[in-house]
């Protein structure tokens, strides 16, 4: 998010702030998900809804670009239906062997991150396997 102005940064931390709520995750678990740097506590994480950014890190910035893409292809799977996109999401998924997307995404971390985006979005599968470039020649 280095690239982005500080209103345009507040606005993208809203937004995941939103999403991951929405998820019916709290402040550990976005915390955790976003792997947020050890000086921010739990309790601060209110913060982020109402009047601070997300830090400027390149491991946090990678991981809500994540999610930003997580989001849209809900959208693309989901849209007419908001509700579903959070049910999909906490729903157990015999893709992840049973567990919910949104647990792969806190447990696994930066992993299963890409598995969730992986499954939802074939496009960035498709990049992750070097087929692009393969293709391309």
């Amino acid at each position: 998010m280095t690239e982005l102005t500080l209103d345009e940064r507040l606005s993208a931390t809203r937004r995941i702030m939103s999403l991951l709520e929405g998820w019916g995750l709290g402040a550990r678990d976005i915390a955790r998900i976003l792997l947020l740097p050890d000086t921010i506590k739990a309790r601060h994480i209110v913060h982020f809804r109402d009047r601070e950014p997300f830090p400027d890190d390149p491991g946090v910035n990678r991981r809500l670009g994540y999610l930003m893409r997580i989001e849209n292809a809900l959208h693309t799977y989901f849209p007419r239906n908001p509700e579903m996109r959070h049910h999909w999401v906490r729903r157990a998924n015999k893709h992840f062997s049973r567990r919910a997307p949104v647990a792969v995404m806190v447990e696994d971390g930066e992993s299963g991150l890409i598995s969730v985006l992986s499954h939802l979005d074939c496009t960035f599968a498709w990049d992750l396997t070097g087929s692009r470039a393969e293709y391309g020649h």
